[in-house]
């Protein structure tokens, strides 16, 4: 693939990382493989965790591929840049398009990046995942790396202000081992174990961080902080769901109306 977006993009958030002094700590970068295609999956707690996700690939020299929903996409500007970084869009109301997609771009030897749970998680812990990544790795035969992310919710994150141009903010990057999914074994099992091994990765990373002050809105419940407990994060979203159908079922009843 040519890359013409890409590679300025990458350059351009270095540069801005240093000028902000954003205090890195990487940690298994090695795992992420420098030829062939790979599922890299993260967890998710910030609107940004694309590009810090990606930055776990750049010792490696290699780009990543992430699903992103299609609204990024429609956005007329990060629209045209996530086009031209070749990212994936997913419709969720037609996922089979942009799955077929992901298939192809790893049988190709990219690196594709998934956020497993879907939805940044409130609660800063890691929500139930989706079984998505397993499968296409299971499909191409290819490893999957899985990511914590910490810090990165400091910056901007669902119901709190943008901070993106905080200075001195510590961001932890925790790449794990890889996994090795094969065809017929148990889809539900591999979830499971991804998902311990996110949960892992993001506790060392919460615990390790080099700022852990008690009640602080950024911190998770369990840790002394004020983020909702993972109950009250599902209820919230819950809450969200319901009224965003609410909001487009009243929309289609206006387009019936206007219709008739």
């Amino acid at each position: 693939m040519a890359e013409i977006v890409y590679p300025p993009v990458v350059a351009a958030a270095r540069t801005l990382f240093r000028v902000l002094d954003y205090r890195f700590h990487l940690e298994g970068t090695e795992h992420v493989p420098k030829t062939g295609g790979a599922v890299l999956v993260s967890n998710h707690i910030s609107y940004l965790d694309f590009i810090f996700a990606g930055y776990a690939a750049l010792p490696a020299k290699r780009l990543v591929r992430f699903m992103a929903k299609q609204d990024v996409f429609d956005h007329p500007v990060s629209g045209p840049l996530m086009r031209g970084m070749k990212h994936i869009p997913v419709d969720r109301g037609a996922g089979a398009g942009s799955y077929a997609t992901a298939l192809r771009m790893l049988k190709a030897g990219e690196v594709v990046g998934v956020f497993a749970e879907a939805t940044i998680s409130r609660s800063f812990t890691v929500k139930d995942i989706k079984n998505g990544a397993i499968r296409m790795a299971q499909a191409t035969n290819v490893p999957l790396i899985p990511v914590g992310l910490w810090g990165t919710q400091r910056l901007w994150t669902k119901g709190r202000k943008r901070h993106i141009l905080q200075r001195h903010v510590p961001i932890t990057i925790l790449v794990g081992e890889p996994i090795h999914p094969k065809r017929g074994e148990d889809v539900n099992a591999h979830t499971e174990a991804l998902h311990a091994r996110l949960s892992e990765l993001v506790d060392r990373a919460q615990r390790t961080y080099p700022e852990i002050p008690q009640g602080v809105w950024w911190q998770p419940a369990h840790l002394g902080g004020t983020a909702p407990t993972p109950e009250e994060a599902a209820a919230m979203d819950a809450a969200e769901a319901e009224a965003r159908a609410k909001k487009a079922a009243a929309g289609d009843s206006r387009e019936e109306a206007a219709g008739a």
